[in-house]
């Protein structure tokens, strides 16, 4: 009887989820772990008592036809559809509309939800944060802060995870994907959740910022299957939250606040700042993911296909092929 492979995926992310769920469907034996308390990665949302406001990824686009298919199959689902906001472009040559004809997707109820569809179905394990991989003559261990030496060997480790995490997991085992790894320049970013008790009467729901220090506003409470109720996300551009990065909430919120004031809005009646430390790759990198045959290690992830959701479920998925074709499966 053929004998499967046991394979450790490290980022439960979409990457890291895409990844797993083909390897799963062939029969892999598999252990996914991620640091974070839930999956999604940065398609991340923020709730409270009576409030959510997705504070990452704030939309996603389809254009490749299997990733196509894989959101309708997310809307058959009920965990994702289109977002039907009216966007305008603020700032240089004034405000104007943005490409209505492009389908703009978003999880329901929130961003994290069809990650959470794709983590319902695998072994997912929560607050694991690798610390080390350790060689073994026919394999790899891995290592924990919070649990130490996992019990498994594994026949290949891939990282679903953000570039300057993955370069000090590397640099002993692999300094080339190492210095790989080391290349790509991830930015930080700045979020501000905002509440309101009343609605705010812009002539549309979501904007590019083409000056100041935010590059994105959008009502997020206009996405379909929120609550009710009045939730604005701010983000900052890449370049004033690198510059901020180590700023207090308070002080970015000042910031944040002062230049959507300048745009017409009220002061709200409660915020919520969150950094992005790892928040996009600039250029982001085109080698969709890498696979490392002789010390079978992995890597995917947005910010090695494209910087964008798609690239990051097209990466993990085609990391989990050649997967598949080393160990005889494709």
């Amino acid at each position: 009887m053929k004998q499967h492979p046991r394979i450790a995926i490290v980022g439960a992310g979409i990457a890291g989820l895409s990844c797993a769920t083909t390897l799963k469907a062939a029969g892999i034996s598999l252990t996914l772990v991620d640091k974070s308390r839930g999956p999604a990665g940065r398609m991340s949302t923020r709730r409270g008592d009576d409030w959510q406001c997705d504070h990452g990824a704030q939309y996603f686009t389809a254009r490749d036809p299997d990733f196509r298919a894989e959101v309708a199959r997310w809307q058959q689902a009920g965990v994702a559809d289109v977002w039907r906001a009216r966007i305008a472009v603020l700032g240089e040559g004034g405000q104007r509309g943005s490409d209505f004809s492009l389908e703009r997707f978003v999880g329901v109820p929130r961003m994290t939800a069809p990650a959470r569809f794709l983590a319902d179905n695998l072994p997912l394990t929560l607050q694991t944060t690798v610390t080390e991989l350790r060689p073994s003559p026919d394999g790899w261990w891995l290592v924990s802060a919070e649990h130490g030496l996992h019990p498994t060997r594994f026949d290949a480790v891939l990282l679903a995870v953000p570039a300057p995490q993955a370069v000090p997991l590397l640099r002993d085992p692999a300094p080339g994907l190492a210095s790989l790894a080391a290349r790509a320049n991830m930015r930080g970013s700045w979020a501000l959740m905002l509440r309101y008790d009343t609605p705010i009467h812009f002539p549309f729901d979501a904007a590019f910022v083409n000056n100041g220090p935010l590059r994105w506003i959008a009502r997020d409470s206009s996405k379909p299957g929120r609550p009710r109720g009045e939730t604005w996300l701010l983000h900052a551009t890449a370049e004033w939250s690198e510059a901020h990065i180590e700023a207090t909430p308070e002080a970015v919120a000042d910031a944040l606040l002062r230049a959507f004031a300048e745009l017409g809005a009220p002061p709200p009646q409660a915020w919520t700042a969150h950094r992005w430390r790892y928040a996009d790759t600039e250029p982001p990198l085109d080698t969709c993911h890498v696979w490392d045959v002789d010390r079978r290690i992995g890597l995917c992830g947005d910010w090695l296909n494209g910087g964008k959701v798609e690239g990051a479920w097209l990466g993990g998925r085609s990391l989990a092929q050649d997967v598949l074709q080393h160990f005889g499966y494709a």
